[in-house]
């Protein structure tokens, strides 16, 4: 009995340690409610950063695709002064039913937040007033150089690569 248990033991602290030191997992407890105004501080805060802002949702088949693609940016010039923000619109209800088991079986890496703003429209149009509201939803954003670049499409990851580039 004294082996079993020795073992159960040893069996729960490899458990935990896996739990800890898993990035999907600790990705996913990440997740943070965002306003608008927090999005424009940290965009206005990032001087020599260059942001990519997707705005996908969980339910967008588009924007599942492209997702992938996001990572792979992040991950090729992670050398780089640049910083992909994944922005859900899924609803905030559904932040533990839908949008935590998501980000766990994509094994998404980069900041994931979801939209905390009630006004559908008014955020639309804070983001960019050529927005229809349609997903997905890109805003590329480079203060030092001055520009900013919204794209209401899916990208291809070459596609994507190419607009990132043009921005640095």
């Amino acid at each position: 009995m004294r082996y079993i248990k020795m073992g159960l033991r040893n069996v729960l602290i490899i458990l935990t340690c896996w739990l800890w030191l898993n990035p999907s997992t600790s990705q996913a407890q990440n997740i943070r409610l965002l306003t608008l105004n927090q999005l424009e501080s940290r965009l206005a805060a990032g001087k020599d950063t260059t942001f990519i802002v997707n705005f996908w949702a969980t339910w967008c088949v588009p924007c599942v695709a492209e997702l992938p693609d996001f990572e792979k940016l992040q991950a090729t010039y992670s050398g780089n002064k640049l910083k992909v923000l994944l922005v859900s619109l899924d609803f905030k209800s559904k932040v533990n039913s839908t949008v935590i088991p998501f980000i766990k079986k994509q094994h998404l890496r980069n900041e994931v937040y979801v939209l905390n703003e009630t006004n559908q429209q008014e955020y639309i149009d804070r983001v960019d007033k050529s927005w229809s509201g349609a997903l997905p939803a890109t805003l590329m954003v480079n203060t030092t150089r001055n520009l900013r670049q919204f794209f209401e499409r899916e990208f291809t990851y070459p596609e994507l690569e190419q607009t990132y580039l043009s921005l640095k």
